[in-house]
C-alpha cells in the first residue's frame, strides 16, 4: 500500500525592485519549503536586450502572465521596494491566483521613490555616468547605504549592479514616478485591500522609520514585521534571518505561530 502523495509547496512569486536579480541569495536554498519563483523582468539579467514592457504596469502584466501560465495556482506574492508596487498591480490583474502579499518595504507613495524620482530627472547621460562609477565601485556603494562591504556581500553587489543596463533602471524609475504619482494609484491599492488580499508588511528594523506606509493600509495589514538590525536591502545583509522570517510569514498565514521577535515594525517607526 503505497503512502499518501507529499503536499505540494505553497508557490511564492518574488519581484525584486529598481536593481535586480532577488535570487542572488539562493532563496530557494533557504527556504525549501516553498516552491520560489524568481522570473527576470523586461531590461533585467537574460532579459536585459528587451525594449517593450519596462514600466510596472508591463512588468506587471508579464508577471500576471507567467503566474496564469507558469505556476497556474494561487501563489503569494513578494515585492521588495519597486517590486512592490509591481506585486501590487499583479494582485489586481489576478486576484483568484494571488493568496497574499508580503510588501518589503514596497512603494506606496512618491515619498518612498526619492531615489527613483531623482534618477528620473537627470538626463541619460549624467545618469550613464553615475550608474558606471556605481558599478565600478561597488563597495563604495553598498557602504554608502550604511552595508558593510565584505567578501559575499561584495560579489552580490557587483551582481545586482551587473544584472542591468542603465537604460533599464531609468526607465523604471520614471515610470515609479507616473505610477505611484497617479491619483487612481493609491485606489488601486484600496481594490486589493478591499477584496480581502492577505497583505504583511515587512520592513528593515533600521530603515522602517522612512517607509510611508499610508495609515489605512497599516490597518488593513495582517501582520507588520521588522528585521532587526538591517535596512532597506535586509536580504543582502542578513540572508539567513530574511528567509526564517519571510517562512514563518507564509507559514503563520497557514496557521502557525509567527516567532516572537517579529511584530516590531511599529516600534520601529515611532523611534
Amino acid at each position: 500500500m503505497s503512502g499518501a502523495a507529499p503536499a505540494r509547496r505553497t508557490p511564492l512569486l518574488m519581484i525584486h525592485g529598481l536593481l535586480g536579480p532577488i535570487d542572488y541569495f539562493d532563496p530557494a536554498r533557504g527556504l525549501p519549503q516553498l516552491d520560489i519563483h524568481t522570473p527576470d523582468m523586461a531590461g533585467y539579467s537574460c532579459r536585459r536586450v528587451d525594449t517593450e514592457g519596462i514600466d510596472l504596469p508591463g512588468q506587471a502584466a508579464a508577471l500576471a502572465r507567467y503566474l496564469r501560465e507558469r505556476i497556474g495556482r494561487p501563489s503569494w506574492l513578494l515585492g521588495h521596494s519597486v517590486g512592490g508596487a509591481v506585486a501590487m498591480m499583479v494582485a489586481d490583474l489576478e486576484p483568484d491566483l494571488v493568496r497574499g502579499l508580503v510588501s518589503v518595504e514596497g512603494n506606496f507613495t512618491l515619498r518612498d521613490a526619492f531615489w527613483c524620482a531623482r534618477i528620473a530627472r537627470l538626463d541619460e547621460a549624467e545618469w550613464a555616468l553615475e550608474y558606471g562609477a556605481m558599478e565600478d565601485a561597488p563597495a563604495a556603494w553598498l557602504e554608502k547605504n550604511g552595508i558593510e562591504a565584505g567578501d559575499e556581500r561584495l560579489r552580490w553587489a557587483r551582481e545586482i549592479l551587473a544584472n542591468q543596463p542603465y537604460t533599464t533602471v531609468q526607465s523604471m524609475a520614471r515610470s515609479v514616478v507616473s505610477a505611484t504619482g497617479a491619483p487612481d494609484w493609491l485606489d488601486l491599492v484600496r481594490r486589493v485591500l478591499v477584496r480581502g488580499t492577505p497583505l504583511v508588511l515587512f520592513a528593515g528594523e533600521l530603515s522602517a522609520a522612512g517607509w510611508d506606509v499610508p495609515e489605512w493600509v497599516l490597518a488593513a495589514a495582517r501582520r507588520v514585521v521588522a528585521q532587526p538590525k538591517t535596512g532597506h536591502m535586509m536580504m543582502l545583509e542578513d540572508p539567513a534571518n530574511f528567509c526564517r522570517m519571510l517562512g514563518a510569514i507564509v507559514e503563520g498565514e497557514a496557521g502557525a505561530t509567527p516567532p516572537p521577535d517579529m511584530d516590531v515594525l511599529n516600534e520601529a517607526r515611532q523611534r
